[in-house]
């Protein structure tokens, strides 16, 4: 492939990797992870709620990684409640997983900005210089980007797939929402009267970024194939190791 085209793919994945960190880090700062409703079953017992009352008692919750807001619905209106992850809710949320969650996002972050910088580092520097060959064009731009890709993929256990930080982000937040019931813990603390069950619950836009992120880090892989290198692992391995002795050689 010419000089021009390999420079355009490289630029295109750099400012990929680039928009998937901004991405990445506004979805942390928002509270779009969780959007649902919540159901005052208390209140709804007491009138024996059905049909059209019922509503009366749903109330709406939405929530991200460090704080939310939720309308609290008990019969008398809507009452909006702001709380915060810290340090109010760490006694009654798995509080391992949720840091766990938050650790592994600006990780994410910061593996996404410096795949940027070696994408554009590949496209107007001399990648060659620290690494001559494909192996090491390879080698930089997984450890960049492709060790935190979000694709797990059976087909190709490759240990850049296996420590993706992506995929742990979305299985580590989904069982803390689904698993251990985190709605319904915000929604009953310090609720001392009433209880609150959830009537309704879905993953929001700032979740739904994060597996946007992580199919676009493969994409960047794709990229650098189609800029005519091939894949390290589809060769054999005794050619591998004959030809891998010659890249890292400088």
């Amino acid at each position: 492939m010419p000089a021009p085209q390999k420079k355009l793919l490289f630029c295109t994945a750099g400012l990929l990797s680039l928009g998937c960190a901004l991405g990445a880090a506004a979805a942390v700062g928002s509270q779009l992870w969780v959007r649902g409703s919540i159901l005052c079953s208390t209140g709804a017992l007491l009138v024996n709620a059905s049909g059209p009352e019922l509503h009366k008692f749903i109330g709406a919750i939405q929530y991200g990684l460090f704080s939310g807001q939720r309308v609290r619905q008990c019969g008398l209106g809507g009452r909006p409640l702001h709380f915060s992850f810290f340090p109010d809710l760490l006694r009654i949320i798995p509080a391992s997983i949720h840091v766990s969650v938050i650790l592994f996002c600006t990780v994410l972050i910061v593996f996404a900005l410096v795949g940027a910088g070696f994408f554009m580092f590949n496209a107007f520097g001399s990648p060659y210089e620290t690494l001559h060959g494909p192996v090491g064009l390879y080698l930089w731009s997984f450890i960049s980007c492709e060790c935190q890709a979000g694709l797990a993929l059976p087909a190709a256990p490759t240990a850049q797939h296996r420590g993706s930080c992506g995929c742990l982000i979305m299985i580590l937040f989904s069982s803390e929402v689904k698993i251990h019931h985190l709605s319904e813990k915000i929604a009953n603390f310090k609720e001392g009267t009433f209880t609150f069950k959830t009537h309704s619950e879905q993953f929001a836009n700032s979740f739904w970024t994060i597996l946007v992120c992580s199919l676009v880090h493969f994409l960047n892989a794709l990229l650098i194939r189609f800029a005519g290198f091939e894949f390290p692992f589809s060769k054999s391995e005794e050619s591998g190791t004959i030809t891998g002795a010659v890249d890292l050689m400088y």
